[in-house]
């Protein structure tokens, strides 16, 4: 089952997607935010074009492992996200919604501490100047949540 990763942020959502097998994550692009539900309808075009079965989201905690505002601006784009796949504009749809082919789509929240920071190393050690670190983050960053939460689907620990 291919999966989709997204890191998002106030500006851009990072966008990574798994191979078939669901072994390893690569970052694709980052999405410039266009509001919530503009956000959304572009996340689950994503999620026809790839045939995703599952769309990991990061969940940015505090270091102490609370929610703060962050945490709480991804949540509602995430019920915005379950509205988009579910065809709905009520607020409260499933976090299982049909997607393509009549398949449900998983949303899953997952831990995102220090992807950012990690990706920001990979990309430091990888020479890149400071211009194409800033085009290329939010997308590796993407790449580190999903590659997480596939290395956690091998392994059966959970979030």
């Amino acid at each position: 089952m291919r999966a989709l990763g997204l890191d998002v942020g106030s500006k851009t959502i990072g966008v990574a997607v798994s191979d078939e097998g669901g072994v390893i994550a690569t970052a694709r692009e980052v999405l410039a935010r266009r509001g919530q539900e503009a956000d959304a309808r572009a996340v689950q075009e994503l999620v026809v074009r790839e045939a995703a079965g599952a769309i990991v989201v990061g969940l940015p905690l505090e270091l102490d492992g609370r929610e703060g505002h962050r945490a709480r601006r991804v949540r509602v784009f995430v019920r915005a996200l379950e509205r988009a796949l579910a065809g709905q504009e009520q607020p409260g749809a499933a976090a299982r919604s049909e997607g393509a082919g009549g398949a449900a789509v998983a949303i899953i929240l997952w831990d995102e501490r220090f992807s950012t920071s990690a990706a920001e190393r990979t990309l430091l050690e990888a020479d890149l100047s400071r211009a194409r670190r800033r085009q290329k983050i939010d997308a590796v960053a993407a790449q580190f949540i999903l590659q997480g939460w596939l290395d956690a689907q091998q392994t059966g620990a959970s979030a």
